[in-house]
């Protein structure tokens, strides 16, 4: 049966239907042809049957809730209605709607743009999203580079800064979900995506009732600290190796940003700084060593950078303030707490001499996870990681670890080997490759550009008889220590002719080693010091 176009005799509103192309199956048939096609109620969801029960029926299908246009052409569109541009084209399918409220489009042939509600503005160039998108991807770079200082305004910068201290809140350090969750969005997009609600990101959207990262800034500055983010003079850019440097321990990736308490640039302290771990429980031998290889760090003007914690780490921040140095504590809480509490006075020196500097806003303690997560921080922003003392499970080797896949130095200090806290130091030096250390320039040469800093080969003292002829040699040794002996019998001990021994003997009187008395030869007094048989 072909049904002829529909010619609207007067201007349409857009609730009117009119097509002037055939109507296809899931068109509704007027029972008059040329007539115009007005609905004077609403309709329903339902396969509408002709008035005429003689004519043939036309096989429709079902209509939905969203092809129907709404009966009030003055009233305001719901957020599902869709409504054709122009009145006068034909009606065509449209692509289903999912039930989000928050995803709209105009286009329903393109992508769904992420639209936030009225009062939470959304950052431009926000992701698609759909109720049947597949999982968001990531490991992720929201916490890398942001905006350079000055490449946008102000405003700008500061709406960035407060997405990133929410976010550092929201989210925990090095969280792999939300590595994955957040693939390619930047910090101004996971912050209005968090604020919206949206299914998959209930994990994260359950601590917004008590994130307020204008707060947090505020309390921050209340004890002399800052938050620095990418693009700031201040931001360490060397630790944006993490966004490559996988994972490990579970965690990984960029912080949002670094809240960073005391009077030092935190760039310009770790342009040339190393870190110094080890074990907490540590022995007396790793104590010392590690006091005193951080003071010669700070004496050649590196910054010696640890975790804050007892044992290795406090002896590290103590011998490079000894030193006059800088010191930087990165701890696994925020800059205004002090854990471990017997450190409560090591961390106010540091926060007045050097840095205390935290990926955690203010007031956040610690965990165990958070330590680890702290480790990746100590490893990527130094170049090198000294560990001092460890056992085989020590943190320090996670540190290790980390400046592995960082690209930075790894270095151990070898112990006693019957010491169960150096185990895990050696292991680095014979499975690792790790470099052995037992001084400050071999550090300096391990952390300094290639064929820089080279440390000489050690040697002794050179001695008196140090480039002594082989037969001139066998002669002194020959020669008696107390006891004068005549030149014959020096001979025969020496295996050598009287002649040859005498022109030896005749060598060795003129550079002291010898000396003539009254029944032969003996060493001199000197000679005798030397060798501490005076």
């Amino acid at each position: 049966m072909t049904i002829p176009s529909l010619a609207p005799t007067a201007p349409l509103g857009p609730t009117d239907l009119a097509s002037t192309a055939p109507i296809a199956a899931t068109d509704l048939a007027p029972t008059n042809p040329t007539a115009p096609l007005v609905p004077t109620a609403p309709i329903a969801a339902t396969n509408l049957a002709p008035t005429n029960p003689t004519a043939p029926l036309v096989p429709t299908a079902p209509i939905a809730a969203t092809n129907l246009a709404p009966t009030d052409p003055t009233g305001p569109l719901a957020p599902t209605d869709l409504a054709p541009t122009n009145p006068t084209a034909p009606l065509g399918p449209t692509a289903p709607i999912a039930a989000t409220t928050d995803l709209t489009t105009t286009d329903p042939t393109g992508p769904l743009a992420f639209t936030p509600p009225p009062d939470k503005p959304s950052a431009p160039g926000a992701p698609g999203l759909s109720a049947d998108a597949p999982p968001l991807a990531v490991p992720t770079r929201v916490g890398g580079r942001g905006e350079p200082a000055g490449s946008a305004g102000g405003d700008a910068r500061e709406l960035e800064r407060v997405a990133r201290a929410g976010l550092s809140r929201v989210v925990e350090p090095g969280d792999p979900a939300a590595l994955e969750a957040f693939d390619g969005l930047s910090a101004r997009e996971v912050w209005d995506l968090l604020r919206t609600g949206v299914p998959r990101v209930e994990r994260w959207a359950n601590r917004l009732a008590n994130t307020d990262p204008e707060r947090d800034l505020e309390r921050v500055r209340a004890v002399g600290g800052r938050f620095v983010i990418p693009g700031d003079d201040e931001w360490p850019e060397q630790v944006e190796v993490l966004a490559d440097a996988g994972q490990q321990s579970r965690r990984g990736g960029v912080p949002f940003g670094l809240w960073v308490r005391g009077p030092v640039n935190l760039r310009e302290a770790l342009a040339k700084s190393v870190a110094v771990v080890g074990s907490r429980a540590c022995s007396s031998y790793g104590e010392h060593a590690a006091a005193e290889l951080a003071a010669g760090l700070a004496d050649n003007e590196v910054t010696v950078v640890s975790g804050g914690a007892y044992g290795i780490d406090a002896a590290a921040h103590r011998g490079a303030l000894a030193g006059s140095g800088v010191t930087i504590a990165v701890l696994a809480c925020g800059v205004d707490v002090c854990y471990p509490k017997r450190n409560t006075a090591l961390f106010d020196r540091i926060a007045v001499e050097g840095l205390l500097v935290s990926e955690l806003p203010p007031g956040c303690s610690p965990t165990k996870l958070r330590f680890l997560a702290r480790n990746r921080l100590i490893a990527a922003s130094t170049l090198g990681t000294l560990v001092v003392e460890a056992a085989v499970r020590s943190g320090a080797l996670n540190s290790a670890g980390w400046a592995e896949q960082c690209g930075r130095a790894v270095l151990a200090v070898p112990g006693p080997i019957t010491s169960r806290m150096s185990e895990g130091a050696h292991l680095l030096v014979r499975e690792r490759n790790a470099v052995l250390v037992t001084s400050i320039a071999d550090i300096l040469e391990a952390i300094s550009p290639l064929g820089a800093a080279l440390t000489s080969y050690p040697h002794a003292p050179a001695a008196p008889t140090d480039g002594l002829d082989l037969e001139v040699q066998r002669t002194l040794d020959a020669v008696p220590v107390l006891r004068p002996a005549p030149a014959q019998r020096i001979a025969v001990t020496a295996g050598l002719d009287t002649d040859t021994v005498q022109e030896c003997l005749e060598t060795l009187a003129d550079a002291d080693l010898i000396e003539y008395a009254d029944s032969g030869w003996r060493l001199s007094p000197n000679h005798r010091r030397s060798l501490g048989t005076a």
